[in-house]
């Protein structure tokens, strides 16, 4: 094949390519092949099993919508979707709120910004079992926590991990402040891509901080912040890790969330096919996610 053969065909238009030249197809076959091993086959299986009864060992018996009836009649189930929602409430206003408020500090510490950053990921990147642990004997140990110093001195604290009114959000507490450092370097990067020469006309027209944010940098974010809410929402309807390490869904189901209630059908009552009907309502709430973020997606396009 001779170069000047190769100029048409290197020039012609993606959208413009023969039906013959398929080849690139090719390319995505390993990712594909993989996503329906690891993805597709366990999702087809698991949405199997919610339509049946099935201790994990023994055969399944099919009892079609039997699960998800009585779902809807144990009230357990209904405080762990209430729980999700609060929790989602949760950690789309205070993380979200403390990233964006750190993200804008970093901007007028650029040099600095590094270090600020790698301070800011240190609890991201530490394990959950540890975190949780210095957590729940540091700071909530009632015997030689930071709750035992301020009772020793009179301030009417307790245990919040064994309150029931208070379970839910001590272990929210505990899981912000592993994940909201994570938000603040992702809005920091995409503040960092707002175009200069925007900010430096909104600086020579007399804007303040607050205005320039308002009408500068926030609409440069917002795809980003679309994003993660989206991811936000669908890590909250998957959380697990610190309501298990810290109170297991206790007490009195308080904290109890639906991947706790799975995990429990699944592990401890060897109730599979209700776990795996759990796990679809779970799936359903990330699939609305989902949707939402290709929604403003495409809203932001317009």
């Amino acid at each position: 094949m001779t170069p000047a053969s190769l100029i048409p065909r290197l020039s012609r238009p993606a959208g413009d390519r023969a039906p013959g030249d398929s080849g690139y197809g090719w390319f995505v076959l390993p990712a594909l092949i993989l996503s329906l091993c690891i993805m597709v086959v366990p999702g087809l299986l698991t949405f199997r099993a919610a339509f049946t009864e099935w201790d994990g060992v023994s055969e399944p018996w099919w009892v079609g919508l039997d699960n998800f009836r009585e779902l809807n009649w144990d009230p357990v189930f209904w405080q762990a979707i209430a729980n999700n929602l609060r929790w989602t409430a949760l950690f789309l206003t205070i993380p979200m709120a403390l990233g964006l408020v750190a993200a804008s500090c970093l901007m007028t510490r650029r040099r600095s910004a590094a270090i600020y950053q790698v301070v800011l990921l240190l609890p991201y990147v530490l394990s959950p079992i540890a975190n949780a642990s210095m957590w729940k004997f540091i700071i909530f140990d009632p015997i030689s926590g930071v709750v035992s110093f301020m009772a020793a001195r009179g301030w009417d604290v307790s245990n919040p991990l064994a309150d029931p009114d208070s379970a839910l959000y001590a272990v929210a507490a505990v899981d912000i402040w592993h994940f909201w450092g994570y938000l603040a370097v992702i809005f920091f990067a995409a503040m960092r891509q707002t175009p200069a020469d925007q900010l430096e006309a909104a600086y020579l027209e007399g804007a303040n901080a607050w205005q320039v944010f308002r009408h500068v940098t926030l609409p440069n974010i917002l795809p980003t912040i679309a994003l993660m809410v989206a991811m936000t929402t669908i890590f909250s309807f998957l959380t697990f890790d610190y309501v298990y390490l810290l109170t297991g869904g206790g007490p009195a189901n308080s904290t109890e969330l639906l991947s706790t209630m799975a995990y429990n059908k699944a592990f401890r009552t060897f109730q599979v096919g209700m776990a795996a009907a759990i796990a679809l309502v779970m799936a359903l709430f990330g699939l609305l996610a989902s949707v939402l973020y290709v929604w403003l997606s495409r809203e932001s396009l317009k």
